[in-house]
This record gives structure tokens, C-alpha cells and sequence, in this order.
């Protein structure tokens, strides 16, 4: 009886010192210098190694594994240094008015300067700085915190994917956010409880994506990636220290409503991307490829794409023994790259990304109602790239040079026609109101609104226009700086606008 209830209490102590393990050095923000500190190696301290032998193969020793694997990957990540230029980068206006919405620490809350070679504490949920208790994660103190999201308005949920789940909110009645956090009733954390019946240490598995993403927010800092406003710590669904991030806001991409703008926007989504895949290519943290690799991952701000999902980004380059061993799948094509004397598949993760940029984007936003002139030039692109004939240096150039050319009237010159400004009447200081007919593509639904570089491609347009009978130019411009001009079926009614200059047609 006594060996019974001796072995009853050892097992007793084994099923604590394993929950232990899983729940207490598995967190989000395991402060993995804590351990050097105490002389444990990094690397092995808390991994399944330390476990029992006899649980070795078992479903919570291969839980931990899974952890442990993304624990590291985050520190490989997080351990990588921008160039000091990019950690010194100018305030920019948005984040001075991120930093007046902030809401002010008193100074014990005061983010504490870390000594030379140590990484600073962070905040949890109450703002306080605990000895160690999470990853550092911010190349400066986040603009943004748990105090600030406490009393949001205008919750809004936007959707969720396998892990993440993310809302639209206001903070302060002002600005809108983003927050994401880990979706519990996502397939990552459903299918994790499923097979391990342990719902913190699988928050805990899925939380490190969130992570990762949010290290990669900090360290790859570009005009066409989401910006990362801050992030917090907090308790939830009895689980401690659930982590959200909060990031700008964008728009979702959605390809068939992007298919019915201008051709000038839908260029200017084309140049985004390959602006950051070129930076991706050549980031701090070497290539980068984006594994999911699909519309969704991306949002439109203020008309520029942004990519949002990074937490399936690796820097990881296939290595190889010969040419055989870099062969990229995709769903239509296949390629073979070249094994570098390095034992590396030469630029594999760059023409990866401009592969999908191909068919994702390129075939579809292109060529189609571009500028006849700029024709034979993005049909090029777009068939070097999805031969991938050309890498993103090559790529980037070339629709570089055709904004130059669209954005200086260059592509004007190659036409044969002449318009007169002579057959059309100014009238200057007034607008024709109504007299509307549609045309495709339009930045106005319920009229004929297209941007030109000068009067005479207005006039070029118009003669084009079978309906056109007189066009209206405004004192709105695009952001290439082109003009807007309203195209009319009529001129029989004209009002004054003094921000407006009416052409009306002479009829012989």
C-alpha cells in the first residue's frame, strides 16, 4: 500500500512538473537571455530533450517539440539587426499622432533603457516591466499598448484565416486600427486540441506565427509593408499573457472590384508589389520569400499595396548538390534553377515571389486598357516574368520606366495623331453638371471621369468618344499627378465653378 501511494504521488509530481514545463516556459515571450544567465544553453533549456525518457514519442513530448521548433524560429528572427539607419529612421507624421494618441505612463511605467548587451523588459497587460517575462521584440518602445485598446470603439470583425482572427476598431474616436490576435475557434487551434486535449500549450503553438509575424513587422520596415503600431499582453480565456497586435489598417484586396478601375491604379498595385518584393530581395534579414503567397495577404492603403500576413515568410534558402534539387512547383509551370559552388539554389526565394507576383497579378492588372503605346512594353514584363527570364532587379526597372514614361506624357509622342485645340470653345471657370455618359474604365460610376497628362490627350479622347460632345477639367489630379477630366454628351447646360475649365465641341 505504501509503494502504491509513493508511486501515485511520483506520477502525480511528473503530471506537474510536464504542465509546468508547457505552460511556463513555452509562453509567447519567453525570455530566452534569462536562461544564458543562468548557464543553461539556450538552444536545449526547456526543449523536449529535457523531458523524461519514457515520454519521449508521446503526444505531449511531441507537442513540446512543435513548440520548441517555433520558439527557435522566432528567435532567429528576432536575433537578425537592422542596419542602424533603418533603426534611426525619421518619425513620420502618422506616428507623431500615434504617440499624442498613446495614452501617458506614470513613471514607474517608464520603459527602462537596457544596459549595453541587454534587451530591454517589456510591458505586460498593466503596463508594469517584469524581470523577463516575454521576448524583446521592438527595435524602439512600441507606440501603442494594452492601455490603449482597453476602450475601443466601433468593433468590427473583418475576418480570420487558419490562426489569426482580426477586427477593425477606433481608438480614441479617431483613428482605426487593426487588432489581431489568435483565433481560438480557428482550424490551428481546433485541430491542435483535438489531437493533444491541451488548449493553453496549442494557444501556445499558435501563438508564435502571431509572433513571428510581429518580430518581422519590426525588422523589415518598407512603404509597402503594414505598418506594426504596438502590441499587448493580457489574460484570456484563462490563459495568461495572450498576445494582440495592433497594425494599421488597410483594405481588403479583392481582384474583381480592382479588375474595374483605371489602368493608371491598377499599375500603380503592379508597381507596389514588385517596390516590395525588390526590398524583400534585398532585405536586412537576406531574401525573403512569402510561402502564402495569394491576393489575401494583401491590403490597399491610400490606393498603395501592402502585404499584412507575414507569419509564412522564411528566409530559409533551399541548399542543394546539383540543379536537380532547385526545382520550384507551381500549379501551371515548372522551373529548374541553377546549384550554386555554394551548394545553394541561386536566387530561389526571390523568383518564387516573382513567380506569383506573375499570376496573381501581373496577367490580370497589366496589359489589359493600358495606354496603347505602353503595350509592347508591359507585354514584355509580363512574359519575362512568368518565363522568369528576368530576376526583380531587371523587373523593377522596367516598370519603373514605364511610370516615367506614362508620368512625363513620353508615351504621347509615339502617336500619329494630331488633336486642334481649335475645334473646341474654352470656357473657362465653369462646369457642365450633367449631360453624363458611361465609359470603361472610370474612377465614376455614373459618368465618363479618366485622367489625362495634358489638354490635348483630352481632346484626343473625346474625338475617341463617339457620345462626346464637350469635357470638363478639374483641379484634381491622381497620384501620378495627371489631371481629371469629366467627358459629357452635351453642353446645354453650363454653370459657373471656379475650379473648372469647360472644352465644348465647334460643330462645322
Amino acid at each position: 500500500m505504501r509503494r502504491r501511494r509513493i508511486a501515485v504521488a511520483a506520477g502525480c509530481c511528473l503530471s506537474f512538473f510536464l504542465g509546468t514545463l508547457l505552460n511556463v516556459l513555452f509562453i509567447p515571450g519567453f525570455d530566452h537571455q534569462q536562461r544564458q544567465r543562468s548557464g543553461v544553453t539556450p538552444a536545449l533549456a526547456g526543449s523536449p530533450l529535457d523531458l523524461p525518457e519514457e515520454d519521449r514519442g508521446s503526444r505531449r513530448w511531441e507537442l513540446a517539440r512543435q513548440i520548441r521548433e517555433r520558439y527557435e524560429e522566432v528567435v532567429r528572427y528576432q536575433q537578425h539587426r537592422a542596419p542602424a539607419a533603418a533603426a534611426r529612421r525619421l518619425v513620420r507624421p502618422l506616428e507623431r499622432r500615434l504617440m499624442d494618441l498613446a495614452q501617458p505612463r506614470t513613471s514607474s511605467e517608464q520603459a527602462v533603457r537596457p544596459e549595453k548587451g541587454k534587451a530591454p523588459p517589456q510591458a505586460d497587460s498593466r503596463g508594469v516591466s517584469p524581470a523577463g517575462a516575454k521576448i524583446d521584440l521592438a527595435l524602439e518602445p512600441p507606440l501603442l499598448g494594452c492601455r490603449d485598446i482597453h476602450n475601443v470603439t466601433h468593433v468590427h470583425y473583418l475576418g480570420s484565416g487558419y490562426t489569426k482572427a482580426v477586427y477593425k476598431v477606433v481608438l480614441n474616436r479617431t483613428l482605426a486600427v487593426a487588432l489581431k490576435s489568435v483565433d481560438f475557434g480557428g482550424h490551428d487551434i481546433e485541430n491542435c486540441v483535438r489531437q493533444y486535449a491541451a488548449l493553453e500549450a496549442c494557444y501556445r503553438l499558435a501563438s508564435y506565427k502571431l509572433v513571428k509575424e510581429m518580430v518581422l513587422l519590426q525588422r523589415l520596415q518598407h512603404a509597402n509593408i503594414l505598418q506594426l503600431y504596438g502590441y499587448c499582453y493580457q489574460d484570456s480565456n484563462d490563459i495568461p499573457d495572450t498576445l494582440t497586435t495592433i497594425t494599421e489598417l488597410g483594405s481588403p484586396l479583392e481582384m474583381i472590384q480592382l479588375l474595374q478601375t483605371s489602368w493608371e491604379d491598377r499599375f500603380r498595385i503592379c508597381l507596389s508589389l514588385v517596390r516590395l518584393l525588390h526590398y524583400l530581395a534585398h532585405s536586412p534579414l537576406g531574401s525573403v520569400t512569402l510561402l502564402d503567397f495569394r491576393p489575401r495577404q494583401f491590403v490597399i492603403v491610400d490606393g498603395e499595396l501592402k502585404v499584412t500576413d507575414l507569419d509564412d515568410a522564411s528566409i530559409e534558402e533551399s541548399s542543394c548538390t546539383s540543379n536537380s534539387d532547385c526545382f520550384i512547383e507551381f500549379p501551371a509551370r515548372n522551373f529548374t534553377l541553377p546549384c550554386s559552388v555554394e551548394g545553394r539554389c541561386q536566387n530561389m526565394n526571390e523568383k518564387r515571389n516573382l513567380y506569383n507576383a506573375y499570376r496573381f497579378f501581373f496577367t490580370y492588372l497589366l496589359p489589359h486598357s493600358a495606354p496603347p503605346s505602353l503595350r509592347p512594353l508591359l507585354d514584355m514584363i509580363v512574359n519575362a516574368t512568368g518565363e522568369l527570364h528576368w530576376g526583380i532587379d531587371e523587373t523593377v526597372a522596367q516598370l519603373e520606366r514605364v511610370l516615367h514614361l506614362y508620368k512625363s506624357g513620353i508615351y504621347l509622342q509615339n502617336t500619329t495623331w494630331m488633336p486642334k485645340a481649335a475645334d473646341y470653345q474654352q470656357i473657362p471657370d465653369a462646369a457642365i453638371p450633367d449631360e453624363n455618359y458611361r465609359c470603361w474604365p472610370s474612377y465614376h460610376h455614373k459618368g465618363c471621369l479618366l485622367s489625362v497628362f495634358d489638354i490635348n490627350e483630352a481632346i484626343e479622347i473625346c474625338e475617341n468618344h463617339s457620345q462626346c460632345k464637350a469635357f470638363v477639367l478639374t483641379n484634381q489630379t491622381t497620384w501620378t499627378g495627371r489631371q481629371l477630366v469629366f467627358f459629357k454628351m452635351g453642353s446645354n447646360h453650363i454653370v459657373p465653378d471656379p475650379d473648372k475649365i469647360t472644352y465644348v465641341k465647334v460643330t462645322g
